[in-house]
């Protein structure tokens, strides 16, 4: 791993050279306040640091994994036909080639972001990327239909894992207030991709006849070579491995007083074993919170729908209307354009609520629904208007595409929304939160091939659209829900950590989870106590996390990816030392201290949680407004390089 590691690093887009650091005793390391490395201030190897157009070359490279990954999983299904004819199977079966696809989704996060968790994003990229390129040979000359099922599998598994590291590489690189645009374009790409996958393919198949199957993968694969080139000279971003990198070199260079000198990650990384039994079985744990089954469940059909447009979309405009494989798939492109209509929402929104935030405004996790709030009345409203205007021939065809913008535009500020609130809501146990909705959401959109056709077929357009809009009503009622109750149900919930109620202190609540300890609490009624313990339980396990926050969530938000390693150290600490959460929350009451830090400082400093509110000068919040809880509504959170450890955005 290390050659390979020193024969790649020479062609990334990084602005300095190793070999050209030197570090001295005129010029010592800085240390964070535990003694262990950290950024200089403007340092060059910190990536936040970096220009402009170095970073946006970046960012340009990581979107193009993922509309590899997007476009990808839904390319063959613009050439099923095609796929039928040659390999002499049905339709269920051809449609196999997107369901196990979709399934190496469920797989691919789970296994590959453990190993990001020590050996960085680069090589995990390296890594997947050419494997899923390897395994598209293997889908584009297969010696029969069984070899075309195991490559897309595998082929799936493989790019999840740059599909889901994407996100955090972005987070690397921006801080919050840029970081919106760019987490704009990431969520336009998860959307777009598909939409526009089987457009291509359906023209190939138009056009190749019936190797037009075969062609849509050597698409794939023209696309994924030029990605590479990208790929390989995109640099290592993730903070606590570069401080890694940095000690190495600092105890070769033994300087005096830093010759034993380690970086956070150094100090507090466990092994891969545990890491991995923390990310494959704490999901599932958390699936069944109320707050991430209900968000999975409404997520999983969002998704479900999108894969089944796919299916839709050829009955409207190729069975009903006559239209030819290529021209019948152009429609989709309203997807795409939808996608960006929803894009541009949730950036309006992201600047509105950064905008509050520094004028001082109490925040709550439930703010993050309202594009949801948007989004949830419009899919059900859209899908009723698709469904009955594609149902009659003489409505004209720009109709039911028209309905389909909209209908994008409010998937995707659903889904956006959705993510955001589970990453506020679970804060260090957000990794596990996202991983549970990924699992569930692409187990539900792997289905859509399976039955989507034979649905529409019996029911017909109009009612099966109805009966898609009727769930997606009932389903609307969800955000509303949350928005209004959200807080009451975070308090009940045992991974929920909820900043203590107004006019107690941090004092009285130390008080009160002693008096738990000792058995007295009398007067208190049952449902209020239960709900104290639920949430002294999880900031307990809060206070016990002193380890590295590491990255890897999904998409799917704003911020560093996935809190596997945090989450692994709660339980390490609470099992060795099960007194000393309670014993923190009786001895200490300070809050977090809101000035800037470098990432290694925020990486390893003791937070409290749930216990007062932080407060940042005006200027230091202006540079970083995601960086301070304002009022009283967040409880502290651990950090990494000045933003939130838990990603705001995320993993597709």
């Amino acid at each position: 791993m290390v050659g390979i590691t020193r024969i790649l690093s020479r062609p990334t887009a990084k602005p300095y050279r190793s070999k050209n650091i030197k570090h001295s005793q005129e010029h010592p390391p800085t240390l964070n306040d535990d003694g262990h490395l950290a950024f200089d201030e403007d340092d060059i190897e910190n990536p936040l640091n970096w220009t402009f157009r170095r970073r946006l070359y970046i960012t340009i490279s990581a979107v193009f994994l993922v509309v590899n990954a997007t476009f990808a999983s839904a390319s063959p299904s613009g050439c099923l036909q095609s796929i039928e004819e040659y390999f002499h199977v049905s339709s269920e079966a051809a449609g196999l080639t997107i369901t196990l696809f979709l399934l190496g989704y469920c797989a691919g996060p789970l296994l590959f972001a453990p190993l990001s968790e020590h050996y960085g994003r680069r090589p995990i990229f390296y890594m997947t990327f050419t494997a899923y390129l390897a395994f598209n040979f293997l889908c584009a000359f297969p010696p029969n239909f069984g070899s075309l099922l195991v490559g897309r599998f595998l082929t799936g598994t493989f790019v999840a894992a740059p599909l889901s590291n994407a996100p955090g590489v972005l987070a690397d690189l921006w801080p919050p207030l840029d970081r919106g645009v760019a987490m704009a374009g990431f969520s336009l790409m998860v959307w777009a991709g598909p939409a526009l996958g089987p457009v291509i393919s359906g023209f190939l198949q138009l056009t190749k006849g019936i190797e037009g199957w075969r062609w849509s993968f050597y698409v794939l694969l023209m696309l994924g070579g030029f990605t590479a080139i990208l790929l390989f000279t995109i640099p290592e971003t993730y903070g606590p491995v570069i401080l890694r990198h940095k000690a190495k070199r600092i105890r070769k260079a033994q300087i005096p007083g830093y010759e034993d000198v380690k970086a956070p990650i150094e100090i507090t990384n466990t092994s891969l074993l545990s890491i991995y039994k923390v990310a494959l079985t704490r999901p599932w744990i958390i699936l069944f919170d109320t707050i991430s089954l209900l968000c999975a469940i409404y997520m999983s059909v969002v998704y479900l729908l999108l894969y089944m447009l796919f299916a839709i979309y050829p009955i409207v405009f190729e069975q009903m209307r006559g239209w030819n494989a290529g021209v019948g798939e152009l429609p989709l492109i309203g997807l795409i354009v939808g996608a960006a209509l929803g894009a541009l929402i949730v950036l309006w929104d992201t600047k509105y609520q950064a905008k509050k935030m520094k004028q001082g405004v109490p925040v709550r996790p439930e703010d993050r629904l309202r594009t949801a709030l948007f989004g949830g009345p419009v899919l059900a409203l859209s899908m009723f208007w698709y469904a009955w205007s594609a149902n009659y021939n003489y409505v004209h065809w720009i109709v039911p595409t028209l309905a389909g913008v909209f209908l994008a535009a409010a998937m995707l500020t659903i889904f956006v929304s959705f993510l955001n609130y589970l990453v506020d809501t679970y804060l260090m146990f957000a990794a596990s939160a996202i991983a549970a909705n990924t699992v569930a959401r692409s187990a539900c959109g792997a289905a859509a091939p399976l039955f989507t056709e034979q649905m529409f077929t019996a029911l017909g357009v109009g009612p099966g659209g109805s009966l898609i809009g009727g769930v997606g009503a009932l389903l609307a009622l969800i955000p509303f829900a949350f928005y209004k109750y959200g807080e009451r149900i975070r308090v009940r919930s045992r991974f929920a950590p909820t900043r203590p109620k107004k006019g107690e202190d941090a004092g009285g609540e130390a008080e009160k989870g002693r008096s738990r300890g000792a058995g007295a609490g009398a007067g208190a009624g049952a449902d209020g106590e239960r709900d104290d313990e639920s949430s002294t339980e999880a900031e307990a396990e809060a206070e016990a996390e002193e380890g590295a926050s590491t990255s890897d969530t999904q998409l799917d938000s704003v911020g560093s990816g996935s809190d596997m390693d945090s989450e692994l150290h709660a339980d390490k600490e609470k099992q060795q030392h099960p007194r000393r959460a309670e014993m923190q929350r009786d001895n200490n009451t300070t809050t977090t201290t809101a000035t800037p830090t470098s990432p290694a400082v925020a990486h390893s400093r003791h937070y409290q949680h749930g216990q007062g509110e932080r407060r940042g000068d005006r200027e230091s919040l202006e540079q970083n407004p995601f960086e301070y809880a304002v009022g009283e509504e967040f409880p502290a959170a651990p950090r990494h390089g000045g933003y939130f450890t838990t990603t705001r955005l995320n993993e597709t």
